[in-house]
């Protein structure tokens, strides 16, 4: 009878910090081994702008990687952003993909796709998260701007 009451105050208690230490995170099962990790999407490892040398291009390149990386900084959970058709735009009618910022770290956020255009490669991504470097998602603006 002893051990009953002490095992069943032991699941109470550990319960009880699951629940807590869940509430924080915006869903438990990313790092379960059983149903996967999350990828995390690198930041390439040359720089777009390096391309174009000392030309006049690269110096708008640089003013637009400026700009990215400061939209990408001040991006919060809750946050909507446009993956395809606008990354560092309000998400509007050009948006083929649009996420949801779930969770910030540094230099990383995790993304949620939560809706997309049939025309989109999102398409069959809907509901999946991800993390993404700082740089990747930079990358993403400047590729969306043509450099």
């Amino acid at each position: 009878m002893k051990w009953t009451w002490a095992c069943a105050g032991l699941l109470w208690v550990l319960a009880g910090c699951s629940a807590t230490r869940e509430a924080f995170r915006p869903n438990p099962n990313d790092e379960d081994p059983f149903v996967g990790s999350i990828p995390v999407v690198r930041a390439p490892l040359k720089d777009r702008c390096a391309q174009h040398g000392t030309s006049s291009v690269r110096s708008h390149c640089d003013e637009a990687r400026y700009l990215g990386t400061e939209y990408t900084r001040r991006l919060a959970v809750g946050d909507e952003v446009c993956l395809e058709g606008g990354y560092g735009d309000e998400p509007g009618q050009a948006c083929k993909a649009r996420a949801a910022v779930i969770d910030t770290a540094p230099n990383q956020v995790k993304l949620e796709v939560r809706t997309a255009r049939p025309d989109s490669r999102w398409f069959n991504a809907e509901m999946r998260h991800a993390w993404y470097e700082e740089g990747a998602l930079v990358d993403l603006y400047l590729a969306e701007r043509g450099y």
